[in-house]
């Protein structure tokens, strides 16, 4: 099984065949929204029109099978945070006022769905067939060497119950080690969290390092005891015109989402 292409019309995202609830890795690629944001913009701090917005979301919606006004947008600040929530929560951020600051949600709550936004940095999503328990996690570097991969398999576990065994875990397009260069902070935050096995994803090239984020998030799942986990292989800076990437497209642009359904 792997993550794959799903096509309806313009609209283009992408699924992982391990995870059997409705959810999407969002591309840029059909929506209604113009200019730099064009055209399947998720985020709404990004300079887009309500409506634009409001009908991107509608049209994820007709695809996946959801009511956007059960949507619950995570409020990302590169944390560690994962969320609880439910029914209480429905239209949070798209149709009221943000959550508190977190970079990782989590629900048993049927119909809702959950939506965390990226531009480089890496998306998870999780599914319990056995619970139904699902979960969203943005990871940017700050919070993949805070563990929040792992901090989510464990909020499935207190709140609803999961066997990280039975746990399906996808992490979608984000930008690869071919293009994630940094400074020595980010792959010292990486060993201090992991120890040598990270060493394996880390390449020094003179005295900058490139990090492969999707191996890395995969150790921390794997701590967690999540064995089911697909990775798609897309690299959103190789691929501007059809992923935002903020080391592209600086501030200029808009966000992919990555939604699932409970």
């Amino acid at each position: 099984m792997s993550v794959i292409t799903n096509r309806i019309g313009a609209l283009e995202y992408l699924v992982a065949e391990n995870i059997s609830a409705p959810h999407g890795f969002t591309t840029r690629l059909g929506g209604v929204s113009q200019g730099i944001l064009g055209s399947l913009n998720l985020g709404i701090h990004r300079g887009d029109t309500e409506e634009n917005v409001l009908k991107n979301y509608e049209i994820m919606g007709n695809a996946l099978g959801f009511d956007v006004k059960k949507a619950v947008l995570s409020h990302q600040t590169h944390t560690n945070i994962v969320l609880p929530v439910d029914a209480s929560h429905h239209g949070v951020g798209l149709f009221g006022p943000e959550l508190p600051e977190c970079d990782g949600l989590v629900t048993n709550t049927p119909g809702t769905a959950l939506v965390i936004f990226t531009a480089d940095c890496t998306p998870i999503l999780l599914h319990d067939p056995v619970t139904g328990a699902v979960g969203a996690v943005h990871a940017g570097w700050k919070g993949t060497a805070a563990a929040i991969a792992q901090k989510a398999v464990e909020a499935m576990v207190s709140h609803y119950g999961c066997d990280p065994a039975n746990i399906q875990a996808a992490i979608g397009p984000n930008i690869k080690q071919c293009c994630f260069e940094t400074d020595w902070d980010v792959p010292k935050a990486m060993l201090d969290a992991l120890g040598e096995a990270a060493n394996a994803h880390i390449l020094p090239k003179g005295d900058k390092f490139y990090l492969d984020l999707t191996a890395i998030n995969s150790l921390f799942l794997q701590r967690a005891g999540v064995t089911q986990i697909q990775t798609a292989c897309e690299c959103t800076r190789c691929a501007p015109d059809r992923f935002w990437s903020a080391r592209v497209h600086g501030n200029d642009r808009g966000s992919q989402g990555a939604v699932i359904v409970r």
